[in-house]
């Protein structure tokens, strides 16, 4: 019986039966497998459901037409682009090693995960930059921050993402059918040059991650001071209630500004530090799928971090999640505590 087991088992199977050039099939089935397609579907869902209502919220009411939250909804339209696009066809790939959506689909799959991935990398440093503005410079921040500059900013920075990738992917020989390395039928493979390797990890991480890292040190720096003037200038009765509001709100800042940084962090050093390892980057591989994942889920968490604790955020969800959003005026409701 194990002789007949293991020899069904080692069968081997090819992705196209009828085709002489067919390549051979990884059959990856078992518990295991099926946990893992049902976790990163959810994943994938959770990404498309969580940005959805990110971008329903800032596009539909007016009150969160302003320059931070435009770039929240940048930050959100590329992540639905990850969670609706690029995680289910990276499910695949997982699951099942064979192509099965032809050449054209190969060319842009690529390109599409590139671009959507950066530019969400792109709008986490416009949202550092406008926060360090707002902070440094609260009193001028309402005539240098503006939607139209802000706009602006966002097309700059998605222009500039469909550039360099398109670049990237260009001198790596994987932008036209006839650049792509011939192989067998059902092959979809992204082979990377080392130095280009090294050239994309100093701009999509060392880059962005210097800035954010010094905008939110900095950042952190001025709330404290700030918090520093307020105990120094309220002084009697109320001086310890005002030290515990201080107190807090350091508290609060530091332990936000960790969450963002840890998260980021932790999401992109598996993806960026593993392949320096390799000189051969094979994008169709089983590891490097799996260590992808740990960017993607980047896709999950920001909505997490940059909308769902925001005050407004749970209104608005609610006006969605009850139909409201469809009566004629819902544009103008309140989203914002009256307490606030």
């Amino acid at each position: 019986m194990n002789i007949i087991e293991y020899q069904q088992n080692t069968t081997i199977q090819y992705c196209f039966p009828h085709n002489n050039l067919s390549c051979r099939k990884e059959v990856r089935a078992g518990s295991a497998s099926v946990v893992v397609f049902f976790f990163l579907s959810c994943v994938s869902v959770f990404t498309v459901f969580l940005n959805l209502l990110v971008i329903i919220s800032i596009s539909h009411f007016k009150q969160l037409h302003t320059p931070t939250n435009l770039l929240i909804l940048s930050l959100a339209v590329a992540d639905l682009l990850v969670g609706l696009f690029v995680m289910p066809l990276r499910i695949m790939e997982i699951i099942d090693s064979c192509w099965y959506l032809g050449k054209t689909v190969c060319t842009l799959f690529p390109v599409i995960d590139y671009v959507t991935v950066s530019a969400s990398v792109d709008s986490l440093v416009l949202i550092a930059v406008d926060r360090y503005i707002a902070v440094n410079d609260p009193l001028l921040y309402s005539t240098r921050i503006t939607v139209c500059k802000t706009s602006l900013f966002i097309i700059i920075a998605w222009s500039w993402s469909v550039f360099y990738n398109v670049m990237l992917l260009y001198f790596n020989n994987h932008l036209l059918h006839s650049q792509i390395s011939a192989g067998c039928y059902g092959e979809c493979v992204l082979v990377m040059k080392y130095s280009w390797v090294m050239v994309d990890f100093v701009i999509t991480f060392i880059g962005p991650c210097v800035i954010i890292l010094i905008l939110y040190s900095v950042i952190f720096k001025v709330a404290r001071h700030q918090a520093k003037a307020v105990r120094t200038v309220r002084n009697g009765a109320t001086n310890k209630h005002v030290d515990k509001v201080s107190s807090s709100s350091e508290t609060k800042a530091a332990k936000t500004l960790a969450i963002v940084i840890f998260l980021y962090l932790a999401c992109w050093i598996p993806f960026t530090v593993g392949p320096l390892l390799v000189k051969d980057i094979v994008r169709s591989s089983l590891v490097v799928n799996l260590v992808t994942w740990f960017m993607y889920i980047n896709s999950t968490i920001n909505p997490l971090i940059y909308a769902i604790f925001y005050p407004w955020f749970k209104t608005s969800v609610k006006y969605i999640v009850t139909c409201q959003v469809f009566e004629s005026s819902s544009s103008s409701f309140s989203v914002f505590p009256k307490h606030l």
